[in-house]
């Protein structure tokens, strides 16, 4: 592996950390990049949201002392928005790289035409990536997408040559189509197909990286020049460490006994409190992430409800401190994480296929709330 160039930004090791809405807060993104080096983008951030100054989509905004660079994604559909809100954070120095997510297949997204749904309203693709690059200035903008709304409506090859006329510093591409959400396979060929596509910039994989082997394969058989890891990371913060062991040429993976990882969930919770600034919120916030931390571990029905229901930090780490910390890193820790069902069909704004060269903003399509 070499390190990963985006415009100005060096990524040593060429891994970033895929934004998830409610997950990639400063909380989380710090605890990863306390493993390994990478870059880490924060949740996703609606364009409409920002310029607006919503209050809290810039506490979302906010990141740590000393993390850098500073990456943030953002959501938009209204070019004339969306490069509002790029010139906001070149100027404001709000951070340091933009992502636009062309990704995000959940409806109250595609609904509105945005998400994995906009790339196929090729001039509006255009349009927004040609505002957001010239909002940023001598910030790189890159852009994450997938393959299509589904295997009848393949955008990804049309959508990387746009990003390459409009100056987009690099490209990344998770595996599947909308309509597949998280189900089935990622097709990797299909990254290596984009890679062929668009040799001038960095492409970067993403889908079914569940291990640092994994990534190795993935950039074996595709050429591409780094992965995105989103569900692999799910509880798993340590396999960053795993992705710079191996980017340096080792292979010894991280298999933390249960100490360990109790010992980071009580941490990832109290810079969860620190963050909300409210004890409940932070502990409220944590329970999602209990499941995926304990997966495979031997932690008991009762133990597990009362982790979930837990309301303080004393009462969730006293719980976690009746665990038996010696317990070996378990088998069935490894694997998929995270959700995994298709969906029956992709929501659209009406009509929104019959034309892929209509240049439309959809009406209501900017959300006005962060978050994806």
């Amino acid at each position: 592996m070499k390190a990963l160039k985006i415009g100005p930004i060096e990524v040593w090791p060429p891994v970033v950390l895929a934004p998830m809405a409610g997950i990639t807060s400063a909380p989380y993104r710090t605890l990863c990049r306390e493993q390994g080096g990478g870059l880490f983008v924060s949740e996703m951030i609606t364009t409409r949201a920002l310029v607006e100054r919503n209050a809290k989509t810039f506490t979302m905004i906010g990141f740590e002392p000393g993390e850098s660079p500073r990456s943030v994604q953002l959501y938009g559909v209204d070019p004339q928005t969306v490069g509002r809100a790029a010139r906001m954070i070149a100027e404001e120095d709000l951070a340091d790289h933009i992502d636009l997510n062309f990704g995000c297949p959940v409806p109250k997204v595609t609904r509105r035409g945005g998400g994995s749904a906009l790339p196929y309203k090729r001039n509006l693709l255009r349009a927004i990536l040609r505002a957001a690059v010239e909002g940023a200035g001598a910030l790189p903008v890159t852009m994450k997408m997938r393959k299509g709304i589904d295997d009848d409506h393949l955008t990804y090859l049309d959508a990387g040559r746009i990003a390459v006329e409009e100056g987009v510093s690099a490209v990344a591409l998770h595996g599947r189509t909308a309509v597949q959400h998280y189900g089935g396979t990622a097709d990797w060929e299909a990254i290596a197909r984009l890679k062929d596509a668009v040799p001038e910039i960095p492409v970067l994989g993403n889908g079914d990286i569940w291990s640092a082997a994994d990534a190795q394969r993935m950039v074996a058989r595709t050429g591409c020049d780094g992965v995105v890891v989103g569900r692999g990371c799910l509880g798993r913060p340590w396999l960053f460490r795993d992705l710079a062991i191996l980017a340096d040429g080792t292979a010894e993976p991280a298999r933390p006994a249960l100490g360990e990882v109790v010992a980071t969930m009580s941490r990832h919770a109290g810079l969860l409190v620190e963050s909300f600034g409210s004890e409940w919120h932070g502990v409220a916030d944590f329970r999602k992430h209990i499941g995926w931390y304990l997966k495979g571990f031997a932690a008991g029905t009762e133990t597990r409800r009362a982790l979930a229901t837990a309301t303080t930090l004393a009462a969730l780490r006293a719980r976690l401190d009746d665990l038996d910390h010696d317990q070996p890193w378990p088998a069935a820790a490894e694997g998929p994480r995270g959700k995994s069902n298709p969906r029956e069909r992709v929501h659209l704004p009406d009509g929104w296929l019959d034309d892929p060269g209509e240049y439309v903003v959809p009406q209501g399509a900017e959300l006005d709330n962060s978050g994806g």
